[in-house]
C-alpha cells in the first residue's frame, strides 16, 4: 500500500495570501507570525518535496530574510536538513534545496478485523517504512501490541490510530456492538500507549470505525478527491457506510452517523440483502437495484452529489456496477447523484487509519518552538 505524501491541507493560493494578511496584520505577536510562516513552508515542502529558499519565497511572498530565518528555525527544530542543489545556473546558497527530515516522526494505522490485525507504519512524509500483519484471539492487546511493535521496528510512535468495525462514540471513543471482535476491553485503549512506548514515547492511540476511515481514504486519495460532500457505501464483510458533508467525516451525537446497514431492502435489512455472500449468488442486475434502493433513501435526505461503492463488491463490480447503480439511482430519486466505484488502493481501513494518524501528529511536530 502507498500512502499518500500531501499534507491534509496542501498550500493554496489562498491559504498564503491567508497568512501573508495575518503575518503582516498589526494584531499579529511576532510569535504567532513565526508560526504561521513555519507551518506554511513545511506544508509546502511536504507537497512539493525539497525546494530552494528561492523557490520558499515564490511559494510563500515571504522576504528573503523571512524565510531564512524560518529555515534556520526549522532546521534547529529538527523538522528540515539541506540536502542537494536546485539546477539553477547561479549556484550559491540560495539554490541548496531543503527538504522535511522524514524520520522525525513515525506513525501506525492499524485494521482490526475478526480474523487478524494488519498494521503499516509511516514516516513524517507518509512513506510507508513498515507493515505486519497478525492473528487475533482472546488477548487482542497483546496481539495489536505484537503487530505495532513489528511493523514499527524500533520506531518510537507518535500517533496510532486502529479502525474497527461498530460504533465508535465520537468523544468517549468507546467501542458499542464490536461485530464479533474476540479479545476486545474497554480497558484496550488505555493499555495500549504503555504497550507501545519505545524509549519513553508513549504513542497517541485513537478508535475510529472503519468505514470512517476507508471514507477519509477516498476524500483524500479516491474516487472522492476534490469532492467536499459524499456518502460512501462499504459492501464488505461488514455492511455499512459514512457520511462525508463539508469535506469532514460526520459521526452523529453517538457514532452512528452512515450505519446504513438496517436500511429496508428487498424484504430484509440492506445490510443482509448487498452482502459478499448474497450477492456471490445475485446476477449484477438484481445487486445494482437492492444498492440503488438503499441508496435512493440516503440520497433523498442528504443531496450528497456522489456516492462512493466501497469495499470488496464496490471494487470486484468497478464501475460496471457504479454505472448500473447510478442507472437505477435516477429513476428512484430526482436528486442528481454521480455513483463511482473506489479508486483507493489495497486496504482502504488502514489508508485511512494511516492518514488520520498523519494529521495528528504533523498538527503536534509542525509547531517548533518560537
Amino acid at each position: 500500500m502507498s500512502v499518500p505524501t500531501g499534507s491534509r491541507n496542501p498550500a493554496s493560493a489562498k491559504t498564503v495570501t491567508a497568512a501573508k494578511t495575518v503575518t503582516g496584520a498589526k494584531t499579529a505577536t511576532p510569535a504567532m507570525a513565526r508560526a504561521i510562516n513555519d507551518r506554511l513552508a513545511l506544508d509546502l515542502l511536504l507537497e512539493h518535496g525539497p525546494l530552494s529558499a528561492p523557490q520558499l519565497r515564490d511559494l510563500t511572498g515571504l522576504s528573503r530574510p523571512t524565510v531564512a530565518d524560518l529555515v534556520e528555525r526549522l532546521r534547529e527544530a529538527g523538522l528540515v536538513e539541506a540536502g542537494g542543489e536546485s539546477g539553477e545556473e547561479r549556484r550559491g546558497p540560495n539554490a541548496r534545496l531543503y527538504a522535511l527530515v522524514a524520520g522525525r516522526a513515525h506513525v501506525a494505522g492499524v485494521d482490526v478485523r475478526r480474523r487478524g490485525v494488519e498494521v503499516t507504519v509511516a514516516d513524517l512524509t507518509g512513506r510507508t517504512v513498515g507493515r505486519a500483519e497478525g492473528p487475533s484471539g482472546p488477548d487482542l492487546t497483546a496481539d495489536i501490541a505484537r503487530a505495532v511493535t513489528e511493523a514499527a521496528g524500533g520506531r518510537p510512535l507518535h500517533a496510532v490510530v486502529l479502525g474497527a468495525p461498530g460504533l465508535v462514540h465520537p468523544h468517549t471513543s468507546d467501542l458499542r456492538s464490536c461485530a464479533g471482535i474476540a479479545g476486545w476491553s474497554d480497558d484496550l485503549l488505555p493499555r495500549l500507549p504503555e504497550r507501545l512506548a519505545v524509549d519513553g514515547v508513549r504513542p497517541e492511540v485513537l478508535l475510529e470505525n472503519e468505514t470512517n476511515l476507508a471514507a477519509v481514504a477516498e476524500l483524500r486519495t479516491g474516487s472522492a478527491v476534490g469532492r467536499e460532500d459524499f456518502v460512501l457505501f462499504w459492501l464488505d464483510e461488514g455492511v455499512g457506510g459514512a457520511v462525508v458533508l463539508g469535506g469532514r467525516v460526520r459521526r452523529g451525537v453517538s457514532g452512528g452517523a452512515g450505519e446504513f446497514g438496517t436500511l429496508q431492502v428487498a424484504g430484509g435489512d440492506f445490510c443482509y440483502a448487498v452482502n459478499p455472500r448474497t450477492a456471490a449468488d445475485l446476477g449484477d442486475a438484481v445487486l445494482a437495484e437492492r444498492i440503488a434502493a438503499g441508496a435512493a433513501d440516503v440520497v433523498r435526505v442528504l443531496d450528497p452529489g456522489l456516492v462512493v461503492l466501497g469495499g470488496n463488491v464496490g471494487r470486484a463490480g468497478g464501475e460496471a456496477l457504479a454505472a448500473r447503480v447510478a442507472d437505477h439511482l435516477s429513476r428512484l430519486t430526482p436528486v442528481p447523484t454521480e455513483v463511482r466505484a473506489t479508486a483507493v488502493e489495497d486496504n482502504a481501513v488502514l489508508q485511512g487509519a494511516v492518514l488520520t494518524a498523519l494529521d495528528l501528529t504533523r498538527d503536534r511536530v509542525f509547531s517548533p518552538a518560537s
